[in-house]
C-alpha cells in the first residue's frame, strides 16, 4: 500500500517525524534488466540514483542484465547474463544446446524468434533464482521498470520489493500501432508488446509502486487499474554537478539539439524535422544535432531525404556523458518534441546545462519545464516552427530561458533530494512490514548473510 492518500511533491510531508529524523544506513539492491546509459533512460536512472544513495550513506548493489551499466566505483555490480539477442549476429543461430537446459534461456530465444520481447520476464526470473540461492542481507530490493513475475517471487521470499514505473508502455504500444501501415505489422507489434499483460498484473499485485511524475501516476492508474493513492511519487533527479553550463564553449546561434530514438513515433522527431524544413528558407544556417542512432532505410532516413535535410541534420550515438554536456554547451536551443514522456530526463539535463528549452506538452514534460521554457502542443510542427523562429530572432530571450532553466533544475530536481526521499520511503516500508509481522506473529523467511 502507498503511505499516503495522495502523495504530494514532497514525500517527507507524509512520513512521521521519527522516521525523518533518523534514517538508518540501508543495504539496498537496485534491479535493471538492461542498464547501459546509452540504450535508454533506465540506465541513467540506475546510475545516478545508486550514486546518490551511496553518497547518502547507504550500501548499494545493482543487479543488471546486459548491456551492463556504468556505475560509481562505490556501487557493486552483479551481472546476470542473458542471451543478449539484440547484439547477436543472428537471433536464430544464437541458440546453443546448453540453452535448452534453461527455461529462461530457451524462452528468451523462442520469444525473440517469434517477434516477442521476453527480457523483462526472463531477467526477473533469473534474479529471483539468484537471490533464492545466494546469501544476502538486503533491506529492500528496488526494481527499475522490469515488472516481471519474478518480482512477486522475490517479495514472497521476505525482502520488501519496490518498483519504479516511469510510464506505462501502453502509450508506446498505441503509438506504434497507429503508425503501422498494415494488419501484418499490427500483429507483429501486438506480439512485441505482449509483455504488457505481465506488467499489468505485477503492478496490481506488488505492494510498493513508485513513479516519477503526476502525469505518470495518472496514466499508470488508468492503464494498469491501480488507484492513484497507491502509487508513490518521487521525482527524478539531475546530476547538476555533471550537467552544468560550460562558459568556455561558445554557443552556435543556429544549432538545435534533441535526444530521440530515430524511428520511435513516441519521441516526435518527425514533427521537429517538419518544423526545421519550414524554417530552412528563412534560416539557411539552421542545423540539428540528434543524440540517437539513425536506422538505415528507416522512416526517419526517408523523411530526411523527402525534406532535403540530409546535410542539416547530424546523428551521434554512443557518446560519453561529458561529450553530451559539451554538445548542450554548443546548442542554442534544445527541443523535446515527444508525443509523451513519463518524466523527460533529457529535457531536464538540457536545462541543467543552461540550454534554452522548447518542449511539447506530451505527458509530464510541462512538469519538468515549468515556466523556465516554452511549451507547444505535441505533434504540431507549425507551432513548433513558429516558436523556434521567435527565439532565433531574439537571442536575449534564448539566454534568459537558459538561465531560468538551470535555476529551475537546481531548485526542483536533484538526485540528493530523490535519494533522501527514497531512503525515507524504504524505511517506512520496512517499519510497516516489521509492525505487521509483530501483530500477526508471522515472520517471512529472510536469506541472511552466511
Amino acid at each position: 500500500m502507498s503511505i499516503q492518500e495522495k502523495a504530494p511533491h514532497n514525500l517527507t510531508a507524509t512520513i512521521p517525524d521519527t522516521a525523518r529524523s533518523a534514517i538508518k544506513p540501508l543495504n539496498i539492491c537496485l534491479l535493471g534488466y538492461r542498464s547501459h546509459p546509452y540504450v535508454g533512460g533506465q540506465g541513467i536512472y540506475l546510475k545516478y540514483l545508486s550514486k546518490a544513495l551511496v553518497e547518502a550513506g547507504h550500501k548499494v548493489d545493482v543487479i543488471s542484465g546486459p548491456p551492463y551499466p556504468e556505475l560509481d566505483d562505490r556501487v557493486r555490480l552483479i551481472e546476470i547474463p542473458s542471451l543478449d539477442l539484440f547484439n547477436a549476429e543472428s537471433h536464430i543461430k544464437a541458440l546453443r544446446p546448453q540453452h535448452l537446459k534453461s527455461w529462461s534461456d530457451f524462452f528468451e530465444w523462442w520469444s525473440m524468434a517469434t517477434g516477442g520481447f521476453a527480457e523483462p520476464y526472463t531477467f526477473a526470473r533469473r534474479v529471483a533464482k539468484y537471490l533464492k540461492k545466494t546469501p544476502h542481507d538486503y533491506d529492500v530490493i528496488h526494481d527499475n521498470q522490469c515488472l516481471g513475475y519474478g518480482l512477486l517471487a522475490i517479495e514472497k521470499q521476505g525482502t520488501p520489493v519496490v518498483a519504479t514505473v516511469h510510464h506505462p508502455i501502453t502509450r508506446d504500444r498505441q503509438l506504434a500501432l497507429d503508425a503501422c501501415p498494415d494488419w501484418g505489422m499490427r500483429l507483429l507489434t501486438k506480439r512485441w508488446y505482449s509483455f504488457l499483460g505481465m506488467q499489468k498484473k505485477v503492478v496490481q499485485q506488488l505492494p510498493n509502486i513508485v513513479t516519477v511524475s503526476e502525469q505518470s501516476r495518472k496514466d499508470i492508474s488508468e492503464a494498469f487499474d491501480r488507484p492513484e493513492k497507491d502509487i508513490e511519487l518521487i521525482f527524478n533527479g539531475i546530476d547538476t554537478d555533471v550537467f552544468k553550463p560550460l562558459p568556455d564553449i561558445r554557443r552556435k546561434p543556429f544549432r538545435l539539439m534533441t535526444t530521440a530514438s530515430a524511428d520511435q513515433p513516441l519521441k516526435g522527431l518527425k514533427f521537429l524535422l517538419e518544423a526545421i524544413a519550414q524554417l530552412k528558407p528563412d534560416y539557411p544556417e539552421l542545423e540539428l544535432l540528434v543524440v540517437g542512432k539513425l536506422n538505415e532505410n528507416g522512416q526517419t532516413e526517408r523523411q530526411l531525404k523527402e525534406l532535403k535535410l540530409e546535410s542539416s541534420v547530424t546523428f551521434v550515438s554512443g557518446i560519453s556523458t561529458q561529450e553530451m554536456v559539451e554538445h548542450y554547451a554548443e546548442a542554442s536551443i534544445a527541443v523535446s518534441p515527444s508525443l509523451y514522456e513519463g518524466f523527460g530526463l533529457p529535457a531536464g539535463e538540457a536545462m541543467s546545462c543552461g540550454c534554452a528549452m522548447v518542449s511539447s506538452d506530451g505527458g509530464a514534460l510541462p512538469e519538468v519545464v515549468g515556466n523556465a521554457g516554452i511549451v507547444v502542443p505535441a505533434g504540431d510542427s507549425k507551432a513548433l516552427a513558429q516558436t523556434l523562429s521567435h527565439l532565433l530572432d531574439n537571442p536575449d530571450r534564448i539566454k534568459e530561458l537558459g538561465q531560468r532553466g538551470r535555476e529551475r533544475i537546481l531548485e526542483t530536481f536533484c538526485w540528493k533530494v530523490a535519494a533522501r526521499q527514497f531512503a525515507q520511503y524504504y524505511q517506512h516500508i520496512i517499519e510497516n512490514r516489521t509492525a505487521t509481522q509483530a501483530q500477526t506473529g508471522f515472520s517471512s523467511p529472510q536469506i541472511k548473510t552466511a
